[in-house]
């Protein structure tokens, strides 16, 4: 599988989980406030990449990469704010949060390499 189409595997992956767990959140206002946060910012990740692959240069290609680590970071936020309410255990966010981490991991190093490519080309 190659990177590109691996960051899009997972990045879906990752929408499908938050997916299943604002599903699994409780009935109470505040769950499902905080659910829809999350559900809107952490789906919404694998679209700005998906978009990004079709983008017609670098400069766009870095801003909807940039508008993937956004959306990461509000996500990892919500996901906190699961966790601190005490609406969500923090050991059942944990694989959650990690995966966040490394998908933001990856695309600061793609926008890192796009930006160098840049310099250079």
């Amino acid at each position: 599988m190659s990177e590109k189409q691996d960051i899009l595997e997972r990045t879906k992956a990752f929408a499908l989980r938050v997916i299943q767990l604002y599903a699994s959140l409780p009935k109470k206002t505040e769950a499902q406030v905080l659910g829809k946060q999350v559900l809107r910012s952490g789906t919404s990740v694998g679209a700005h990449v998906r978009e990004g692959k079709r983008s017609r240069s670098d400069a766009e290609m870095i801003s909807k990469t940039e508008g993937a680590l956004q959306e990461l970071e509000e996500t990892m936020y919500w996901f906190e704010l699961l966790v601190d309410s005490g609406i969500v255990k923090a050991e059942l966010l944990s694989d959650l949060m990690k995966e966040a981490d490394e998908l933001t991991a990856i695309l600061v190093t793609s926008v890192k390499t796009i930006k160098a490519r840049r310099r250079t080309g």
